[in-house]
């Protein structure tokens, strides 16, 4: 079935594997029939929060029940997709009645600095944006505090601050337990169950939950009639619904439900401990290896084991090169070089089958054989959890372009911080990335003739995370020596390219926007704000211990007043709303905030002669809102080459309180806002003279015909004539 959306992109909405799709539906209609007839309670609850991710298993409860529903949902869409053209096309004249322009594009390049950037124009090396400067406008732009991309991106779409959108770090701690949850969605598992022996049917779908709050602007104008394509904008997982179509970003799980774990299959002997990977062994076996990978949970079969796929890895070390033997097919490897999208299917006891997708490289193949798996991403094909809006978006882009990725950080930046990838891996790893992302973008552009495209890029920010120590210091100044010198100005540069390709697409009725949610600058020096806590007696262990472990084992909370968890800053451990809070809330824990952040504010690095803090921030001085309270109560500015350091982010106590950072993740944003703020060129004039990230949702409705509601906190980057005027 094909259908036209608004802007006249046309996409086919998939019927899937027919046979399949049977089996399972009568696998759960006797089910539910045997669950009718017994009648004896064997229906249970089972509901379960994730920390980090919804955790492995979900695919297969994700899928059974989609599967379910597939058969209803395409023969309604078909029998009333006549009746949603005719509604869509009125609705579509009405909303442009007022409209400024026919279409805004945002393209929004992540992390993209403005001291480096405006060097490199300075110096010849980005034309494309100079001429975009020259021709329109350019600012520096406010970003938000804190400076965390799930934050600023939140900001950028729904135009208020973190108090009303509810988005203030990549993890929030949970309130009872303390332990770290992703701030920005929630799995649940289905809350019934059906016993069959050892076997467990699900009669419910899991509970997928957006935890970032407001209003996007997409939405709104999806109500106005005005359609948008939204491409991998962060924290829209799972997708809005609304009058459009996305696709979802950061905060995507892989199949195995976490945020990106990566595998290493290795000869090598010794053990080894990852903090976002794992390491597998190769066995000899008649002249060959062989392995398996594990991916999700069987959670149709009592107790859950891992589900595995064997292969077999045939080595020639004359060659370089091997041939990967999986699911009854064979794939050339060879040295150095990844290979295209392999489709990976695990079976579980009901053999119900979930697929997902993943890139494998060979590392080395004498004296010790290395095989990389990239994280097992969902198939995009036959999605286990929902990733685009509507449902077949994602499966339509698949057909159109081929497999992309689709876990929320796709450029694998930890499996480089483990040494399990080099450099160039890494690199050619980001690129591939870029490619797929630019085809979706410019394909949107061709496409979409009227309405938004918005549209975001991570290899600028990865690139940026994982070689600014080449640039040599803590600031935009001249390239380093060494073979990865000029890496972050070639990322530029080819930034600037993508940027001329999206000009050219721009004609007079397009609104270009290029955007950057913050800046960067380096990350040498990290600060255990715990240990901190410790050694000023705001923060107690546990039998007399100077350190703990992560996830804050070990703390005593009846003696604890404060502590920290995540990128952005520091909590009170108050009566009332944490489980075990000493804090009294109001007089006693505002002076508190105040005693913290002064001498916080005056921590000094010994060993390196200078501040480390260049101002530590009371947050309901900073914002207000009905999510208030789920914020850090203090946010802690760095000066450029410190951060958090990476204990303290996941609840450690270290012995040191400020100590190097040692891995390839050398650059960040983690500091004080004041000093990363973003770029915004346009290729219209732009009057605000101090423009933030919040202006961008009302300028977008704005250039519509629609006044932003009076929740919305951002104001228009232009100044608008009187309705139905011009710019």
């Amino acid at each position: 079935m094909k259908v036209r959306e608004r802007g006249g992109e046309e996409m086919t909405a998939p019927y899937g594997r027919g046979s399949e799709r049977v089996r399972l539906l009568l696998v759960l209609g006797v089910a539910a029939l045997t669950a009718w007839l017994a009648g004896d309670g064997h229906v249970h609850g089972d509901v379960q929060y994730a920390y980090i991710g919804p955790g492995a298993g979900f695919a297969f409860l994700g899928s059974f029940l989609t599967l379910l529903t597939g058969f209803v949902l395409s023969a309604a869409s078909l029998l009333l997709w006549p009746f949603r053209m005719m509604r869509r096309t009125l609705r579509r004249r009405k909303g442009f009645r007022h409209a400024k322009v026919k279409r805004v594009v945002f393209l929004g390049l992540d992390g993209l600095d403005p001291d480096i950037t405006e060097r490199l124009m300075a110096e010849g090396r980005l034309p494309n944006l100079a001429r975009l400067r020259e021709e329109g406008s350019y600012r520096r732009l406010r970003t938000t505090f804190p400076s965390l991309s799930p934050v600023a991106w939140s900001t950028f779409s729904t135009g208020v601050s973190p108090a009303r959108h509810n988005i203030f770090d990549f993890l929030n701690r949970n309130l009872k337990s303390y332990l770290p949850e992703l701030s920005s969605a929630r799995v649940e598992k289905p809350r019934r169950v059906l016993r069959l022996g050892r076997l467990r049917i699900p009669l419910s779908r899991p509970n997928v939950e957006l935890r970032r709050k407001s209003q996007p602007f997409w939405k709104i104008l999806g109500e106005h009639g005005v359609g948008s394509t939204v491409l991998r904008v962060p924290i829209t997982f799972p997708p809005d619904k609304f009058d459009g179509r996305m696709l979802s970003a950061m905060c995507t799980p892989d199949l195995k439900g976490t945020q990106g774990s990566f595998s290493q299959f290795t000869t090598r002997l010794e053990k080894a401990t990852f903090e976002n990977g794992s390491r597998y062994p190769l066995r000899p076996a008649d002249g060959a290896f062989e392995g398996h990978i594990e991916g999700p949970e069987d959670l149709f079969h009592e107790g859950g084991d891992v589900l595995r796929i064997p292969f077999r890895l045939q080595v020639d070390r004359a060659k370089k090169s091997a041939s990967l033997e999986i699911d009854g097919e064979s794939h050339k490897l060879s040295l150095g070089e990844y290979t295209p999208w392999i489709r990976l299917t695990f079976r579980t006891a009901l053999r119900v089958k979930v697929t997902g997708i993943a890139r494998f490289l060979l590392n080395e193949v004498e004296p010790e054989v290395s095989l990389y798996l990239s994280p097992i991403n969902i198939d995009p094909e036959n999605p286990a959890l929902p990733i685009s809006q509507p449902s077949y978006y994602a499966i339509y882009l698949a057909n159109l372009l081929g497999p992309y990725a689709t876990v929320g950080m796709a450029e694998d930046t930890w499996a480089l911080n483990e040494s399990v990838i080099d450099e160039e891996a890494f690199l050619k790893q980001a690129y591939l990335t870029f490619e797929e992302r630019e085809a979706m973008f410019l394909s949107a552009l061709e496409k979409t003739r009227s309405g938004v495209v918005a549209c975001v890029f991570d290899t600028s920010d990865r690139v940026q995370h994982m070689f600014f120590r080449y640039l040599g210091g803590d600031g935009p100044e001249a390239p380093a020596a060494g073979r990865h010198a000029g890496t972050i100005e070639e990322m530029y540069e080819r930034m600037d390219r993508l940027v001329g390709k999206a000009m050219a697409n721009a004609g007079r009725d397009t609104a270009l926007f290029v955007l950057s949610d913050h800046g960067f600058c380096s990350f040498r020096r990290g600060v255990n704000l715990n240990s901190w806590l410790l050694r000023n007696g705001y923060l107690a262990l546990k039998d007399g211990a100077t350190e703990s472990g992560p996830y804050f084992q070990g703390v005593d909370w009846s003696r604890t007043r404060a502590y920290s968890l995540g990128l952005a800053g520091m909590y009170l451990n108050v009566k009332g709303r944490e489980a075990q809070g000493t804090v009294a809330p109001g007089a006693e824990a505002e002076a508190l905030k105040r005693e913290i952040a002064g001498r916080l504010g005056q921590l000094h690095d010994e060993d390196r002669g200078r501040a480390a803090i260049r101002e530590v921030y009371v947050t309901n001085t900073l914002y207000r809102g009905p999510y208030l309270d789920a914020a850090p109560d203090l946010i802690v500015g760095y000066h450029r080459g410190y951060r958090i350091s990476w204990g303290a982010a996941v609840g450690r106590v270290t012995p040191e309180v400020i100590e190097d950072n040692p891995k390839a993740w050398s650059g960040d944003h983690c500091v004080d806002p004041v000093l990363v703020p973003g770029v915004l060129f346009s290729n219209r004039k732009i009057d605000a003279e101090d423009p933030g990230i919040e202006d961008l949702a009302p300028t977008a409705l704005r250039l519509f015909g629609i006044d932003p509601p009076a929740w919305m906190e951002g104001k228009p980057v232009f100044r608008f004539a009187p309705s139905g005027g011009d710019l």
